[in-house]
């Protein structure tokens, strides 16, 4: 069947979503659920390295399968969970929001989303040859050492994941640029675009440097070159630089989205416009420039000479500036709002205290007197993982919910959605935070052994890692009952004014059946560029209920 023939065939078939389909909505889907098959496999195997980190002793599995479990871990979250869970809101939200009845390059966006089941599957199979042990960085010349074909299938999924992201960076762009409806300049558009736009120009610049550092490490393991083999007179640390000069970018790169998200939420639950709409749309901006010139903090032990150390103290502190913006507007967004404590805006909440403690963690680490105090122990986890998980995945999940009404035409449980949130806050802080103490009293990271005196904090770690695992059956629950028998959600539950609550729940397959009437939205400013007064935003509020 064609393209022409499907657009005009009613409402998606259950199938198209295993199939190769260019509908933008279809994509969406496809690349969340990936993502959280994957979010699955990655949770267990940090299971098994926080069972085998409850006692000092290596005890539960092998410190080689414990190399190998940490190395996957990492890479998994990373690369095929939380990216492609960016990709997901962004695949499925832009062309809505911005009135376009999909991407600029549908086959290209297809092609993109097949890449990542391809790429997972290939990092799975790296167990069968002997799985990478090098952790997620792959220092050579560890991973030169490590297992020949297990990182040679590490380098060949993050290859193809990399591709794929320079190819939805791409069509981001184009369709924010070229496909906005004929009333939407640039400052009437969600914030959600203006992050997306941020995130695809760090994965422009930074995706193929990574590409490049992995082909050479290819090469070195592989052919027996010596670009980074110190034994052949490579050096190692051109690798340190080629490698974060991608992965610090690669932070903002998964946080950015989500600030967007973070952007959308908190106005439609606060029942406010969002404070400082261009002060959070050019502080994005901001954050993407400055990621790209703070790579070497990660490198402070690496020989790097004094002068260098000032300068990334420098650049990696003033990243501060635009981050402590947009979270001083969202606060200010929720003072004096009607808060209506749902779950999606619970998770919103949760994002705000959890991002803002790594952080804070995040300035620490900038000076380099104490970076290099606690380099490579439990404190740089802890941070790694207030900045992620807190910064990301507590605003994935509050998407979900806000969301979800749009994708499936139907409300979630909202008492499990809120036994979710509890469970999630509790186990992450239980999990997370005792490790800043274990990494300030000299705990290091990656090993699985240990000294006796850090047994009962990683006790604790473990529990709350339970907590955090367990979690996710509350969640199944919520989205299972809402599927299975939620009630009707109906154009607009949340009564929100960005254009993709304007279509069907969930949407006509060509987005909108008449053009979309361009709201002045949930911001400060209407599309005429003046600033709204109480009265507009209350009638516009009437109206969307009316149309409701």
């Amino acid at each position: 069947m064609s393209d022409a023939t499907i657009h005009h065939a009613g409402d998606r078939k259950w199938t198209d979503y295993f199939t190769f389909c260019t509908d933008h909505k279809v994509i969406g889907i496809q690349y969340l659920v990936t993502a959280f098959l994957f979010y699955f496999i990655g949770g267990a195997l940090a299971e098994i390295v926080r069972t085998e980190l409850a006692t000092p002793d290596p005890d539960f599995v092998s410190p080689e399968v414990y190399n190998q479990m940490f190395t996957m871990h990492g890479t998994i979250m990373i690369f095929l969970w939380i990216v492609p869970a960016g990709a997901a809101f962004a695949n499925y939200l832009i062309p809505l929001m911005i009135g376009a009845d999909d991407m600029a390059f549908p086959r290209l966006n297809a092609v993109a989303f097949w890449m990542q089941p391809v790429g997972g599957i290939l990092l799975i199979l790296s167990f069968f040859v002997g799985a990478p042990q090098a952790g997620w960085t792959s220092y050579p010349p560890l991973s030169l050492i490590s297992g020949k074909w297990g990182e040679e299938l590490w380098i060949l999924c993050l290859l193809i994941l990399g591709t794929a992201s320079i190819l939805g960076a791409i069509n981001f762009v184009t369709t924010i640029f070229k496909m906005r409806a004929p009333d939407m300049d640039i400052h009437s558009m969600p914030l959600f675009c203006w992050a997306m736009l941020a995130t695809s120009a760090l994965i422009l610049l930074s995706t193929p440097v990574l590409a490049a550092a992995l082909i050479l490490l290819s090469f070195d393991l592989m052919a027996g070159t010596a670009f980074f083999n110190p034994t052949g007179g490579g050096d190692p640390i051109v690798y340190q630089h080629l490698f974060w000069f991608y992965s610090h970018p690669a932070v903002y790169i998964m946080v950015l989205p989500f600030f967007g998200v973070i952007s959308e939420i908190l106005p439609v639950h606060s029942r406010k416009p969002i404070f400082g709409y261009r002060a959070i749309a050019y502080s994005g901006l901001a954050i993407s420039f400055l990621g790209l010139i703070v790579w070497a903090h990660h490198m402070f032990t690496s020989g790097t000479p004094g002068w260098l150390r000032m300068f990334f103290m420098a650049t990696t502190m003033l990243v501060a500036v635009p981050t402590g913006i947009k979270i001083f507007s969202w606060c200010a967004t929720l003072w004096g709002g009607k808060l209506q404590l749902n779950s999606a805006l619970l998770f919103a909440i949760g994002f705000l205290s959890s991002f803002l403690i790594g952080g804070l963690t995040g300035v620490m680490l900038a000076a380099a007197p104490f970076d290099i105090h606690v380099h490579d122990t439990y404190f740089v986890v802890g941070h790694f993982h207030y900045v992620l998980f807190g910064g990301s995945v507590f605003a994935l999940f509050g998407a979900v919910y806000h969301w979800f009404p749009k994708m499936t035409g139907k409300m979630y449980n909202e008492t499990w959605g809120k036994i979710h949130f509890a469970m999630t806050f509790i186990g992450f802080n239980m999990t997370f935070l005792p490790m800043h103490y274990l990494g300030l009293q000299g705990m290091n990271r990656r090993i699985a052994l240990y000294d006796p005196q850090f047994q009962p904090l990683n006790q604790v770690c473990t529990l709350g890692s339970y907590i955090l695992a367990l979690s996710t059956l509350p969640f199944l629950v919520s989205i299972i009952l809402g599927l299975v028998n939620g009630k009707a959600a109906g154009r607009n539950p949340w009564r929100a004014l960005t254009l993709e609550w304007q279509t069907t729940s969930p949407p006509s397959i060509e987005n909108f059946d008449e053009p979309p009437v361009l709201w002045a939205g949930p911001y400060e400013y209407g599309i005429d560029g003046e600033p709204r007064d109480e009265d507009s935003i209350e009638e516009m509020l009437a109206e969307v209920a009316e149309m409701s």
